[in-house]
């Protein structure tokens, strides 16, 4: 009947007469385009798109995602650091969906911990930055942690020590000493995030810093260094002579 439109292409035009992910040709798919292709091919907004899995009324998984990316400028750090309600802002993200691209998130930085840990040997500050990186790195929060090393300066674990809001946070340095015995550790390195981007160490940081050197000299575990890390750099307290 002229004027109406058939039931079977209304099932993939969304309410502005755009076609759905099913309408488009096969190869131009996320998943078939993974199969096809190859997991490279894949745009960061349709691999997001495979996560969701379904847009909304307006907007394929497709287009959702790519909404998403472009309001974090495209950058994935940004999105490690936007939590459940941040996300749901997007019409179409639900709990699940959101649950679904915090977890994979989380996979991805559990992933390059996993990596850095194998046989992971700290020549110089370079080396323990970009092993914790991963870690706190795009962090919206401040977290202290330090790294406990063998002999061969090899990491053979890493704690977490606190976690507090942007602008501070505490440490018990019983606590730190407490580990390093029981985990063998021969020297130390400290290391927390400055989610502002300021790389410039503030007199808390000193402070801690002295506390924490003087407190492990007297059980003869040297600390070799503390980083302040952030997205894109690092301080080190050894490199500037400041240790």
């Amino acid at each position: 009947m002229s004027g109406q439109t058939s039931p079977g292409l209304s099932r993939i035009m969304n309410n502005y007469g755009k076609p759905g992910i099913k309408a488009w040709a096969v190869e131009d798919r996320p998943r078939e385009k993974l199969i096809n292709r190859g997991i490279s091919s894949l745009t960061d907004g349709e691999l997001i798109a495979i996560l969701i899995s379904s847009g909304n009324s307006n907007e394929s998984a497709v287009e959702l995602s790519r909404r998403i990316m472009d309001s974090i400028h495209n950058n994935l750090h940004e999105l490690g650091k936007l939590n459940c309600d941040e996300l749901k802002r997007f019409r179409g993200i639900g709990n699940a969906k959101a649950v679904t691209l915090i977890a994979a998130m989380e996979l991805g930085r559990r992933r390059n911990q996993t990596e850095a840990l194998d046989n992971w040997q700290v020549k110089g500050s370079r080396d323990a930055a970009n092993y914790i990186r991963p870690e706190i790195g795009d962090l919206p929060h401040e977290e202290f942690w330090v790294l406990f090393l063998n002999r061969q300066n090899k990491v053979i674990d890493k704690q977490k020590l606190s976690q507090g809001g942007i602008t501070g946070t505490v440490i018990d340095v019983r606590l730190v000493l407490k580990s390093a015995l029981e985990k063998h550790a021969t020297s130390l390195i400290f290391c927390h995030n400055h989610p502002s981007g300021n790389l410039d160490p503030s007199d808390a940081d000193k402070k801690i810093t002295r506390q924490l050197k003087e407190a492990a000299a007297l059980m003869e575990i040297p600390v070799i260094d503390h980083l302040i890390i952030t997205q894109s750099g690092y301080f080190s307290f050894a490199d500037e002579g400041m240790l």
